[in-house]
């Protein structure tokens, strides 16, 4: 065979270059630009950031926008500090759905134990009696909770784009009851023990020589990689495990459980449904799961670009039928609002959103947040249609 050819002159010039830069880099002196703590402040004051009147996040002392890029150099220490802000605004969104809604919080699971992880959703006082109409809110997927549409948007526009919140008052306002789902709320986080991590390392059934080979292996590379993040990644982080929450451990569990514990069980003659993004394939899987009761129930459902998929979910044709008559997706598009838009998958109508921006690939819903579901007769047959208060 062959022998590959050595590197000409030029190359060895060039690595011997390349060595010679390197031991002349001293890296005691870089190590000095390790990134700040990862400790935050746990208030928005301690940012001194607040919302102003037009639910604008806002610097206290200069008036200006959230800033990302607070410390250049640090994507990691930034990324981090706007996670750390993302979960105060959270806290934030509960207060208001209680305070400026009047919504209640109601823990999961029902009969949860005092030691077990729970969660919670977000109800009005009349969600279960009202015998006229309720109106349930999906989120998509990510970070966003209860009561958020989209974290940038809260963050970088205002809480009339990023929150489910306009939405809640439009429907309140129109007698509706209201049920806010918290599907990414799957489980908390908890240090992990000695004892945990000492049985997560031991708990391999691999012959003794192997796994002491595969040892020395990992454990020669967890060197290497220590010592070239030590300035990329200086601040070790605690080792976690997640505690699933019972019978809630994914937004699809979530959404069945919400329906089977508080939807099923509301007197109302109407349920409406808005689902944005992952929401959607929550509710398709709803109804895979319990499709008579929610044909029993649902009179329409709202879909904001929606990511479910009636083939990889395996929604039977009666489902898709229903869907069809039931089900419309709004999507973003350039078109006038309403405009029918091609789909490929045979089950509910797609029509334009008519969205006037996209911030980040974080979507608003449909035409804008000031938006509410709103019944409609024709002939025998009832639709979804959206009422829009503004599309600018």
């Amino acid at each position: 065979m062959a022998q590959l050819q050595q590197g000409g002159p030029d190359e060895k010039e060039k690595t011997t270059a390349l060595k010679d830069l390197l031991s002349r880099i001293d890296l005691d002196e870089l190590m000095k630009k390790d990134e700040p703590p990862l400790e935050f402040p746990d208030t928005l004051e301690g940012f001194e950031y607040a919302f102003n009147e037009k639910g604008q996040l806002r610097h206290i002392k200069t008036g200006e926008p959230f800033v990302f890029n607070y410390r250049e150099d640090l994507h990691r220490w930034n990324q981090k500090r706007y996670e750390a802000l993302g979960e105060i605004i959270t806290k934030y969104i509960y207060e208001l759905l209680e305070k400026e809604c009047h919504l209640k919080k109601v823990t999961l699971p029902v009969d949860g134990t005092e030691s077990e992880p729970k969660s919670f959703i977000f109800m009005s006082e009349d969600a279960l009696t009202n015998p006229d109409k309720l109106l349930v809110l999906i989120h998509g997927s990510g970070v966003v909770r209860a009561g958020q549409w989209a974290r940038r948007l809260i963050i970088n526009e205002d809480l009339d784009s990023g929150t489910q919140i306009p939405y809640i008052k439009r429907a309140i306002e129109e007698g509706y009851g209201v049920i806010v789902l918290n599907p990414n709320e799957n489980y908390i986080e908890v240090e992990k023990t000695k004892a945990q991590v000492q049985l997560s390392s031991d708990s391999s059934d691999e012959p003794a020589e192997k796994r002491e080979r595969k040892d020395k292996i990992q454990k020669e590379t967890k060197k290497r990689r220590d010592f070239y993040e030590k300035y990329r990644n200086p601040q070790k982080e605690k080792e976690t495990v997640q505690l699933y929450i019972r019978d809630n451990g994914s937004p699809e569990e979530h959404a069945i459980y919400v329906w089977d514990h508080f939807i099923a069980q509301s007197v109302a003659q109407n349920v409406f449904f808005v689902a944005h993004s992952y929401g959607g394939l929550a509710f398709v899987e709803l109804m895979i799961q319990r499709e008579a009761d929610v044909k029993n129930k649902v009179t329409a459902v709202a879909l904001t670009d929606s990511v479910h998929n009636v083939w990889h979910q395996e929604a039977g044709k009666t489902i898709r039928e229903w869907m069809r008559e039931n089900c419309c997706n709004w999507v973003s598009s350039s078109e006038p609002l309403d405009t029918s838009v091609e789909s490929m998958l045979p089950d509910c109508p797609r029509v334009s959103a008519d969205l006037h921006f996209i911030l980040c690939k974080e979507i608003l819903p449909p035409t804008l947040p000031d938006c509410i579901c709103t019944v409609s007769k024709r002939g025998q047959s009832k639709y979804m249609s959206l009422t829009t208060l503004h599309t600018n």
